[in-house]
C-alpha cells in the first residue's frame, strides 16, 4: 500500500516525477520557483524530503556528497490511490459523479475531451 503524502509531499513529488532525481537544493529551488518567491526554507524541504525517504515515498542516494533524491512511488499509483479514496469516500462509489464534477469544475480541451471519448468506447467494448 502507498503511503499517503501530504500536500507538501506531493508538491515535491511532483517536482521529482517531473525531473527524475534530484538534490534538495533544486527541489527546493524548484518549489520557489513555483510559488514566485523564496518562501520555503532549505532546511524545511531538507526535512520534508528526509521524513518522505523514511516514509518510503523516496529513495536516497547517499554515494555523492549531496545526496540525490527519487520518487519510489509512481504518478500513476499515487493518483490511482487519491482518485479511489475520493471515489469512495466524496462520491459514495459513484464514478459518474466523479467525472460530472471533474468535467464541470474545469473545461477539457478538445484534445482532452477525445482521449476521454476514446476511453469510455474502450470501457463499453470491454463491458460488451
Amino acid at each position: 500500500m502507498i503511503p499517503k503524502p501530504t500536500d507538501a509531499e506531493l508538491e515535491i513529488l511532483q517536482v521529482l516525477w517531473k525531473s527524475g532525481s534530484a538534490t534538495v537544493r533544486e527541489v527546493n529551488e524548484a518549489l520557489n520557483k513555483q510559488q514566485g518567491d523564496d518562501s520555503i526554507g532549505y532546511t524545511t524541504t531538507l526535512k520534508f524530503m528526509q521524513i518522505m525517504a523514511d516514509k518510503g515515498l523516496l529513495t536516497r542516494d547517499e554515494s555523492q556528497r549531496s545526496h540525490i533524491y527519487s520518487a519510489s512511488v509512481r504518478e500513476n499509483d499515487v493518483q490511482s490511490a487519491f482518485v479511489s479514496k475520493m471515489l469512495n469516500s466524496v462520491f459514495r462509489g459513484s464514478a459518474m459523479q466523479l467525472v460530472v464534477q471533474a468535467l464541470g469544475t474545469s473545461k477539457p480541451t478538445n484534445a482532452e475531451l477525445k482521449q476521454i471519448r476514446a476511453l469510455l468506447d474502450e470501457e463499453i467494448k470491454n463491458n460488451q
